[in-house]
């Protein structure tokens, strides 16, 4: 496989600013270094202005997905995503940060299920696979002309992870059907979503901050639309 250059991203005098909102959801100070190595101005809060105010929010996510929808919620992440996407302006989720983004999921919770953001329509569900969770290097099948992957279409990226959205049911409407998302797929057990461009609103199912320098690409290229 070819070497993406892993340099920071060119975007003029100033280095984007990048909010990773912390909820409480697991390690992210690899997310926090990644996105400084490819040029990024990051900072690890949860402040509503600073969140809002950001060139980039960045939702992360490790565990369970009705547990993430609970600390979303209780640093107002749902309002937040809302109003930053009603403005154009950019949200990337990785992980249980993209899978937040659709209505609920099949995941037990102790507590209960809890619905997701509701960005997207579907069900995120178990995984089909002899050996779950889906762990390690994957391939992923890019739709022609993805701003997101472009330069490592044909890299491998690193996933951790034991549910995923299988099925894709947004059908954009008029005037909207000109600008229809990009769907990035994978497949472990059964083909899933890997991978969303739908406006200003991006996610990631695998980890780009722990796929090396297809990774840091791959970020590189999200801050280069920032």
């Amino acid at each position: 496989m070819s070497q993406p250059s892993s340099a920071p991203a060119s975007t003029g005098s100033a280095r984007p600013r990048v909010v990773v909102l912390d909820y409480g959801s697991g390690n992210v100070r690899s997310a926090v270094r990644m996105l400084e190595r490819v040029g990024a101005d990051v900072e690890l809060t949860a402040d509503r202005e600073r969140a809002l105010a950001a060139d980039g929010l960045l939702v992360p996510g490790v565990g369970n997905f009705h547990a993430c929808v609970d600390g979303l919620r209780a640093v107002d992440g749902e309002y937040l995503v809302e109003m930053r996407l009603a403005g154009g302006r950019p949200v990337l989720g990785i992980c249980v940060g993209m899978q937040v983004m659709f209505e609920t999921s099949t995941e037990p919770s102790a507590s209960g299920p809890r619905e997701g953001l509701g960005q997207w329509p579907g069900v995120v569900d178990r995984l089909p696979a002899q050996v779950v969770p889906h762990m390690g290097w994957n391939t992923v099948d890019v739709p022609a002309g993805s701003a997101l992957f472009a330069g490592v279409e044909d890299e491998r990226f690193y996933f951790v992870h034991s549910f995923a959205a299988q099925d894709w049911t947004l059908q954009p409407t008029p005037p909207f059907d000109a600008v229809a998302p990009l769907v990035t797929y994978a497949e472990h057990g059964a083909r899933f979503v890997a991978a969303v461009e739908n406006g200003p609103l991006w996610a990631t199912q695998f980890h780009p901050e722990k796929s090396g320098d297809a990774g840091a690409r791959l970020l590189r290229n999200w801050l280069d639309v920032l």
